[in-house]
């Protein structure tokens, strides 16, 4: 697979994910913030609780699942991206804030399948 054709796919399967959370009923605030410390793929909010959402597409379960591919450098990369958005947004750091992993993953039918996995790892 080419770098682009992942890179379709990836976008494929956040745009799925979005829609899949909404549904769930999260809000979606953003796709895809940049910043200086990285991306965070979605931010989201579940009632009064500030969600961001890491969404890891997989071809398969062999090499581990979706959270096993969330390294602890990865971990600390998001949180420090998600504190610049608090910042820039003047968003108060007292604001209840979360950290999901969704693995994502499409069968041969080309039917979806998501693991949301809620709170899954400490942002302190």
């Amino acid at each position: 697979m080419t770098q682009h054709q992942a890179n379709k796919r990836g976008q494929a399967a956040e745009t799925y994910v979005s829609h899949w959370l909404q549904q769930r009923g999260l809000v979606l605030l953003e796709r895809n913030y940049h910043c200086q410390f990285g991306e965070i793929d979605i931010i989201a909010r579940q009632e009064a609780i500030l969600v961001f959402v890491e969404v890891r597409f997989r071809r398969s379960s062999s090499y581990g699942t979706a959270l096993d591919s969330v390294t602890y450098h990865k971990q600390q990369r998001l949180i420090q991206a998600a504190l610049h958005y608090l910042l820039t947004q003047q968003i108060s750091t007292d604001t209840v804030c979360r950290f999901d992993v969704v693995g994502v993953y499409q069968d041969h039918g080309s039917t979806w399948h998501c693991q949301w996995i809620q709170n899954a790892f400490d942002g302190s």
